[in-house]
């Protein structure tokens, strides 16, 4: 087990996620990772078929699911998943299979992905509507002759800015991989993104 999976389990749970653990091992230490992560859902003695089987039952009922592995046995729940991500450490299967590579040993990684990701969806629509409103107040004025062209360029190029800006504040307030961790906030500025195979 990894040394940051506790913290990355609890700040996916801080989201409301649910975590479900699939694993071929035994009975007894799949439940005893999960009890000491805090993880409800677990699967014990699973095979490539059977974490392919849940990763799609999860699907098919509306989830969407980000499967994480770094075995041989996960590549095909990693591409059945909605997304998917991998260490770079991860078998070679693996990383192809995953959308998503992270370096380093850290899971970390995957709680900043999904905060970040979160971020960026809530910042486009908001550059959404400034960029409708915009045009809803100005193209009217300019239609019926109320505005210079110096004066709607001006204003086209500020709203520009505004957007730019809005979009420059995804790089604020993110929360640190682990606090007085180098190694880790160094992990997750390496992240790569990989296109599945």
């Amino acid at each position: 087990m990894r040394s940051d999976a506790a913290a990355t389990i609890a700040r996916l749970k801080e989201r409301g996620l649910d975590v479900h653990l699939l694993s071929g091992d035994r009975e007894a230490a799949v439940r005893r990772v999960a009890e000491d992560l805090g993880i409800e859902s677990a699967v014990w003695r699973a095979s490539p078929q059977a974490k392919l089987a849940y990763v799609e039952t999860l699907g098919k009922a509306g989830r969407k699911v980000l499967m994480v592995g770094d075995g041989i046995n996960d590549a095909a729940a990693l591409a059945a998943g909605f997304t998917s991500m991998a260490p770079s450490t991860a078998s070679d299967i693996g990383r192809t299979a995953a959308e998503t590579v992270f370096m380093g040993e850290s899971i970390l990684p995957v709680a900043t992905a999904i905060e970040v990701s979160s971020r960026a969806q809530r910042v486009a629509k908001e550059n959404f509507i400034l960029a409708v409103g915009y045009n809803v107040l100005a193209v009217p004025l300019a239609m019926a002759g109320l505005v210079s062209p110096l004066v709607a360029a001006i204003a086209m190029s500020t709203s520009s800015i505004i957007v730019i800006a809005n979009a420059l504040r995804l790089g604020l307030g993110v929360t640190p991989l682990a606090a007085g961790d180098k190694k880790s906030a160094e992990t997750a500025d390496r992240t790569e993104t990989r296109a599945a195979a």
